[in-house]
């Protein structure tokens, strides 16, 4: 297998030398999301979620004339346009802080700022490339009105230039908080809506702190489609000689996409999801692995138009008579 500097040569892009904090990077093209961008969203991903796939309900719900873009794919789009930070990216290691400001409906045009927020120097080791991890601040805006969508930070690891020295950053990146406080997400709930149209109650009540696994697991696919879609520049996720590994990995937004698909399908009065206080990628996922899915309800509070949960979502990948954990995920969801 050829060396990982060698593989990152015929890569452009930024790397870690490259980088200063407070450093505002290049944007991505705008991009406009019509229905064609929200039918392969939904060919690759399949979430059932209802305010998303219906127009009649998303009308009766938002009062609204079009269909709410689902969150997820709102947020692969977010990532994608933030990768132009990122070609030389080895792994993205997590995301905190998600906060979906207003929901986003088809036909509305996104914008993606970048700022590098901190900087950290990894070790060097003779049996690694150079490398070193980036605290990325992002930012995504609707150009109709010049509003924030969703901001969050992606903290990513990224090859360093120079093979022999590193520029010294050792900025403090801070910590991933896992606990979700709900009544800090209060705000976030969009007060018009009316949720009484997401159909009777037909679930089983979840109990604070009772962990449901989904029959249904599912297998990675389409995964370049995903990644193209979504105007992802990591090479690591197009081209496998890139790879530290020497395999193409898949783009970890796919397995937070079935992920959440998986959520909706056992909770089918979800209207929607207000952000992330975390998300880690505990390991790598190539195309055709098999995932399973865990979801936790860590805590729920009812207010006067619906029901804001906390959940932890865990993901493992099967690979035979193995299993591994790939996704640590904590989200706040909205529905009745």
């Amino acid at each position: 297998m050829k060396s990982e500097t060698s593989n990152s040569e015929k890569v452009p892009g930024t790397y870690f030398d490259d980088l200063t904090p407070g450093q505002i990077l290049p944007p991505s093209p705008d991009l406009t999301i019509t229905s064609g961008e929200i039918a392969i969203y939904q060919s690759i991903c399949g979430d059932p979620l209802p305010t998303s796939l219906s127009l009649p309900l998303a009308k009766k719900v938002t009062g609204m004339s079009k269909r709410i873009v689902n969150p997820g794919l709102l947020m692969h789009l977010s990532i994608g346009q933030s990768t132009v930070a990122t070609r030389q990216v080895i792994a993205n290691l997590f995301y905190r802080g998600v906060s979906f400001k207003r929901p986003v409906f088809e036909g509305e045009t996104l914008h993606t700022e970048v700022v590098i927020k901190g900087l950290k120097d990894l070790t060097l080791r003779k049996d690694r490339s150079p490398r070193g991890l980036a605290l990325l601040g992002i930012t995504t805006t609707c150009v109709d009105d010049d509003s924030t969508v969703v901001d969050y930070e992606r903290c990513a690891m990224i090859r360093a230039r120079d093979p022999e020295d590193l520029p010294g950053h050792c900025d403090d990146l801070g910590t991933v908080e896992t606990e979700i406080v709900l009544d800090n997400w209060k705000s976030l709930v969009p007060e018009s809506w009316d949720l009484s149209s997401l159909g009777l109650k037909n679930q089983e009540d979840w109990a604070i702190g009772e962990k449901k696994i989904d029959d249904l697991c599912d297998t990675v696919s389409n995964a370049m489609e995903l990644v193209r879609l979504t105007q992802n520049q990591a090479p690591v996720h197009r081209d496998a000689s890139t790879s530290p590994t020497g395999e193409r990995l898949v783009y970890g937004g796919h397995t937070i996409g079935l992920a959440q698909a998986s959520l909706n399908r056992l909770l089918p009065r979800n209207a929607t999801v207000l952000g992330w206080q975390s998300c880690d990628h505990l390991g790598p996922v190539h195309e055709g692995d098999v995932l399973s899915f865990q979801h936790t309800l860590l805590d729920q509070k009812t207010l006067t138009n619906g029901k804001i949960s906390a959940i932890k979502t865990e993901v493992s990948c099967i690979k035979g008579t193995e299993t591994s954990n790939v996704l640590d995920w904590r989200l706040v969801t909205f529905g009745a």
